[in-house]
């Protein structure tokens, strides 16, 4: 196990591995490193197939990536069978998402998950393990005895949590989300080092066409992009995630794929699914935008493949034209909303309809967002796309 998750890390970076840091007498000293071991650990799955890293794979964006290889619409379960019914977001930025609240406007705000019901990562590592459709685990006390089952674990949770911590399966598990949300708290998830924050930096220049789309993702006249999708005051601001965390129905299409391939219809409820409150139905969590380009597929039930596909659905809100009313990917019109009711059109019409020059720059300005690590990865995408 040791040489899986050690090696899949190096992936990330020779930082990383300074992070993990795995002493010879201490193999995991900080909560970080346990951490780190945890979230590739297969052996944490009901059939030793599957970790976190598996669906938040740190090769790719920490998106789940089988989903385009494999044809699936969303991602697989521990079982090779099962099939979850959306698509999981990058675990990218996620420590930034505030944790899940009603605002003083009235609005819910933040969380994990695209429906926010789990208030930080804590809850967020822990609903997967115990998931039937995800890792597949009886109960926690079944995956505390998994991690019993390496001794440098047993050594590790005392040192760090408690000498009887891993006597108490409540006690342990929560130990155990600890350790993954510290991992996932480090600069691994979050390196701010796109050629975005290079530019902010002084360090490289934006071409001609990204700059076009970066003027035009924060202009309060020609898009509404960042209506949603800017977090800071400023449009310079280094830290910028691009979500402002807040819940959202878009009217994204129902994904006809996913339900051929769940056998049945979807009508997700998103934030209603755990707010008693009909308002709330088909709203989401505004994702970040960072390795967007890297991502895909996009929207809540993978629905759109293609970067470009997703600017061009904002757009139609926006243009009379005949020809923005077609998805490019399906050759028909869009289709109707997977809910109908609770869209947000004020925010989605408040932008003036785009020429394709402009579609183009903020695709171009998206993939700026990109972090270093995953640049080849854009650089293969971009040449896959000009092929096709």
């Amino acid at each position: 196990m040791a040489r899986i998750w050690i090696a899949s890390a190096f992936v990330l970076g020779a930082g990383l591995a300074a992070v993990i840091g795995v002493a010879e007498n201490q193999r995991y000293d900080t909560r970080e490193a346990l951490g780190a071991a945890l979230f590739f650990d297969v052996n944490l799955s009901q059939n030793r197939t599957q970790s976190c890293a598996t669906c938040h794979d740190p090769e790719t964006g920490f998106a789940d990536p089988r989903g385009v290889r494999l044809g699936m619409a969303t991602s697989l379960g521990d079982d090779g069978v099962s099939l979850g019914d959306r698509n999981a977001p990058t675990a990218s930025y996620a420590a930034f998402s505030p944790g899940f609240h009603k605002r003083e406007d009235g609005k819910w705000n933040g969380g994990q998950f695209l429906d926010g019901r789990e208030a930080g990562l804590e809850g967020q590592a822990g609903g997967p393990p115990l998931n039937p459709v995800e890792m597949g685990m009886s109960d926690k006390a079944e995956v505390i005895a998994r991690l019993q089952e390496n001794p440098d674990y047993v050594s590790a949770f005392s040192v760090l949590y408690g000498e009887n911590v891993m006597q108490n399966p409540d006690a342990a598990y929560d130990a155990m989300t600890d350790a993954i949300a510290t991992f996932e708290r480090g600069p691994a998830f979050a390196p701010f080092d796109s050629k975005y924050d290079r530019y902010l930096r002084g360090e490289v220049e934006l071409t001609k066409q990204e700059d076009l789309g970066r003027l035009l993702f924060f202009s309060q006249q020609f898009t509404n992009c960042n209506i949603c999708h800017q977090l800071r005051t400023s449009a310079v601001d280094a830290r910028e995630t691009f979500s402002n965390y807040e819940f959202h129905n878009i009217g994204t299409p129902a994904n006809s794929t996913l339900e051929d391939q769940l056998g049945r219809q979807v009508r997700d409820a998103g934030l209603a699914a755990h707010i008693d409150d009909p308002a709330q139905r088909g709203k989401f969590k505004v994702p970040t935008l960072r390795n967007v380009a890297v991502t895909g597929p996009y929207m809540h039930n993978g629905v759109f493949k293609d970067l470009r596909t997703v600017i061009l659905f904002y757009n139609k809100y926006n243009s009379r034209a005949a020809h923005r009313q077609i998805n490019p990917e399906t050759g028909a019109e869009w289709g109707a909303p997977e809910v109908a009711e609770n869209i947000s059109l004020e925010e989605l019409k408040t932008g003036p309809a785009l020429k394709d020059d402009r579609i183009d720059a903020l695709v171009a300005f998206l993939k700026t967002l990109t972090d270093a690590r995953y640049e080849p990865l854009l650089a293969e995408l971009e040449a896959s796309e000009a092929k096709n």
